[in-house]
Order: C-alpha cells, then sequence, then structure tokens
C-alpha cells in the first residue's frame, strides 16, 4: 500500500493528461520568481513603467519588489562611477539581488539603463533564463531630447557631457528582447499589457486581473 500511494503522489506531479492534476503544476509556476529587466537609455520611460507595472503585479497576487536605477546608484552603488567597468559593477549588484529576490518567488522589476550586452547576458545567465524577461524599452533620440527639461541631452551631443550613455557612450540595444515597447508610439498601459501578456504566456501571472484605479 504504501509503494501505492508514492506511485499515485508522483504519478499526480506529471500527469497532464487532464485528469485535473494539471492546475497544481500551473499553481507552483505562478508562486515562481521572475525578474521583468526594462532596459533602455535615460528617459525612455522605464522607471513610469515599472511603477504602473508593479501594482498590476500585486492585484494579480505577486509579491513585488523594484530595485531602480538611480535609487541602487544612491544606496547599493554609491561611489561607483559611469565608466564601463563601474557600469558593469553597478548592473552585477542589480542582478545579485534580483537572483536572490527570485530564489524567494518574489516578481521584481528592474529598471537601469545596462547599456551592455554581455552585462545583460550575465544578469540573465545568473538569474534564469526562463525567469528573465528582458524588455527593450526603446525611443528616438530626438525624442529623448525634446523631453529633457534638464537639458542633458543637449549637453551631451554639444560635448559638454562625458560618459553619456546613448551619445558619448554606446548602448547596445537588444538583438533578441523578449519584449519590446516603443514609449514614443505607445502609451504606459499600452507597454504594460504587452509585458503582462508576456508574464501570462509563461504563466507567472493570470489573466483578467486589473489593479485598482
Amino acid at each position: 500500500m504504501r509503494g501505492v500511494l508514492v506511485r499515485a503522489r508522483c504519478h499526480a506531479a506529471v500527469d497532464r493528461t487532464g485528469s485535473g492534476r494539471y492546475p497544481l503544476r500551473k499553481e507552483l509556476q505562478l508562486n515562481q520568481g521572475f525578474t521583468v529587466w526594462l532596459t533602455g537609455l535615460s528617459g525612455a520611460g522605464k522607471s513610469t513603467i515599472a511603477e504602473r507595472l508593479a501594482p498590476e503585479l500585486t492585484a494579480r497576487g505577486r509579491k513585488v519588489e523594484v530595485l531602480d536605477g538611480d535609487e541602487v546608484r544612491t544606496h547599493l552603488s554609491k561611489g561607483l562611477g559611469f565608466s564601463r567597468e563601474d557600469r558593469d559593477i553597478n548592473i552585477g549588484r542589480i542582478s545579485f539581488v534580483a537572483s536572490l529576490l527570485v530564489k524567494h518567488g518574489a516578481a521584481v522589476i528592474t529598471a537601469a539603463i545596462s547599456p551592455y550586452a554581455q552585462a545583460r547576458a550575465e544578469a540573465r545567465e545568473r538569474i534564469g533564463g526562463s525567469q528573465f524577461v528582458e524588455v527593450y524599452v526603446r525611443c528616438s533620440l530626438s525624442e529623448l531630447t525634446r523631453r529633457d527639461v534638464k537639458g542633458l541631452y543637449a549637453k551631451a551631443i554639444a560635448g559638454e557631457l562625458k560618459h553619456f550613455t546613448g551619445v558619448s557612450d554606446p548602448y547596445e540595444a537588444p538583438e533578441n528582447p523578449d519584449v519590446v515597447v516603443d514609449s514614443e508610439r505607445e502609451s504606459v498601459e499600452e507597454s504594460v499589457s504587452k509585458i503582462l501578456s508576456e508574464l501570462e504566456s509563461r504563466g507567472y501571472v493570470s489573466a483578467g486581473v486589473k489593479a485598482a484605479v
């Protein structure tokens, strides 16, 4: 009898024949941690999307943590500059914290420029390929310059600012991101909807739930 029970339990864990046990597997997937990695130029809208996405995930029962690039530089990466080495160290720290949170079932949203493809690839490997959702927040340089009330893009274009990503420092746009959103042509709601669709397709969130306005 004991052997029969053991076999029955093992069978239930892998049964995909429509016997009613697959939802258990789905529930476990909904509790698995993941990271939405928002990458894009300064001013593209990463933080805004993160702010709108977080309550949507919370409404779907996920425990959410947001790692904003500016806040990380203030607290976790204070003292780092903007050389390639320092930028890679910063991204490494973000991915390390994200990986720990993911292991404990959190839904993590990171919003950092993360300009170099190699650093993003290392972040994906550290967090776990299937649990890493790379979202490219695309926006043209002309639109970013128009939005920039501080005039930083104009100064960088004029040669007055060094190490400014997208102008005097490179930004390596993702070649095969999991999601592409265009903040120049889409509303924030449309961009968030694209990300949620990807998460739903992976079984990380349930469909048809909206955050309270």
